[in-house]
């Protein structure tokens, strides 16, 4: 079934979610963190949730967008779309205690080459005054589905920085996948899509094995350029960008490359066991501390 391109400016309802110490923590622990920033509660300056947090509070609206009566796809079409990109921008960090209200809009809907491209932005903010709290531009591909009408785009994501080529050696830091990593990561972000922890429908859909979530790979990413380029602090990272563009199979190890920041800014890439960039064009932009 084609997309219709006619769906374009639709919006969800607000969904509104109270930030509890447990979610916070359970999306820390399902990328392997141990850092006290995001698990020590006890401690006096409590805990932030990790920048990446936000796409936790994108799923639950992108499953509304994606229902077949408004984008008129099939379930099957529905569920084997790829995260293409994620771009996401963080106005402050996120805390216990907060209320947090996310919306979804279509913004972009084109024809490409394997098929459909569909641009989401989501906006979260503080439900109690309105404040932005993260703006996010995903763009997801649907293979083999044709878009029904013109191809139609009302927003494009605020174009990005362009990182200062560094004289600084490569740094390459190997990130070990076990085999359960995408089954923790889904119960503990809370984002389901079978072909990320059941193999026979991971193979029904042409894959070769059931494969990371884009999303956790992208946060795996971050935590360890937060680590490495902004002093272990995650209030300092402002935005963050990234092309999923090659698989990550479970059990495997991931490679992430880059170079000392120049300025505000560090370029990025992560490779997996093959070699082929599941992450490029990669992109965190730094500022000072928050809190």
């Amino acid at each position: 079934m084609p997309i219709r391109s006619a769906a374009l400016g639709n919006q969800t309802p607000p969904q509104v979610v109270d930030i509890t110490p447990r979610r916070l923590l359970s999306y820390a622990a399902g990328l392997g963190e141990s850092h006290p920033h995001y698990l020590d509660d006890a401690a006096t300056t409590g805990i932030v949730g990790h920048p990446a947090f936000c796409v936790a509070l994108e799923w639950p609206v992108t499953l509304m967008l994606r229902d077949e009566e408004s984008l008129g796809m099939s379930w099957e079409e529905r569920i084997w779309g790829v995260h293409a990109a994620q771009d996401s921008i963080f106005h402050r960090p996120i805390y216990p205690g907060d209320r947090l209200r996310t919306v979804a809009s279509l913004v972009q809907i084109r024809r490409i080459r394997p098929g459909a491209l569909v641009l989401t932005k989501f906006e979260t903010v503080d439900d109690r005054t309105d404040a932005p709290v993260a703006t996010s531009y995903a763009s997801s591909i649907y293979r083999g589905v044709e878009v029904e009408g013109e191809d139609m785009c009302i927003e494009e994501a605020p174009g990005l920085p362009v990182a200062a080529q560094s004289a600084a050696d490569l740094t390459q830091v190997p990130i070990p996948i076990a085999r359960e990593a995408p089954h923790v990561y889904t119960e503990c972000a809370r984002i389901w899509n079978p072909i990320h922890t059941e193999r026979q429908v991971a193979l029904q859909a042409g894959l070769p094995d059931i494969i990371l979530h884009g999303t956790a790979t992208w946060a795996l990413a971050a935590s360890h350029l937060i680590q490495r380029c902004a002093q272990a602090d995650p209030t300092r990272l402002r935005r963050f960008t990234g092309r999923f563009t090659a698989m990550v199979i479970p059990g495997s190890t991931i490679t992430l490359e880059y170079r000392e920041p120049q300025g505000d800014t560090v370029s990025y890439s992560v490779c997996n066991a093959e070699g082929e960039p599941a992450i490029s064009q990669g992109i965190a932009v730094l500022g000072e501390p928050q809190g």
